[in-house]
């Protein structure tokens, strides 16, 4: 493992990527228009998956909280996917920690919503079966 870390494989060679190629290609497999990668392809895939894990934790860590702290944390990463338009398309795997009894709440809230939308849907299709 710390080999990886260094940037070397077991022979002692460097490496040109650190994410494992065998999870990388399970991981592009698992898509059902894919029936075999070529290496290129995967090594490629892996080493644009690390730049961007990269820049991501080094965007989130500038303009997150975590710089007076140095230290990156969850927060960090979804203020980023929260509040900056590059990232968008990561608030829904990165959402914002809440607590259990708030989740609960918004539910209860979410449900007598679609509850009152629900009982004025049937009194209005009742008005128009009687004109």
């Amino acid at each position: 493992m710390a080999d990886a870390v260094a940037g070397r494989d077991k022979c002692g060679e460097p490496r040109l990527v650190s994410l494992p190629l065998s999870r990388i290609r399970v991981i592009m497999k698992s898509s059902p228009e894919v029936s075999s990668i070529n290496q290129e392809a995967l090594v490629l895939t892996t080493k644009a998956t690390e730049l961007f894990v990269q820049y991501l934790a080094t965007y989130s860590y500038r303009h997150g909280s975590g710089k007076e702290r140095k230290a990156l944390t969850y927060s960090d990463l979804s203020n980023t996917a929260e509040e900056s338009e590059t990232f968008q398309f990561l608030a829904d795997i990165l959402p914002k920690k809440i607590l259990a009894s708030k989740y609960l709440k918004m539910l209860k809230e979410k449900r007598d919503e679609d509850e009152e939308e629900n009982d004025s849907d049937d009194g209005s299709n009742g008005d128009e079966a009687e004109s």
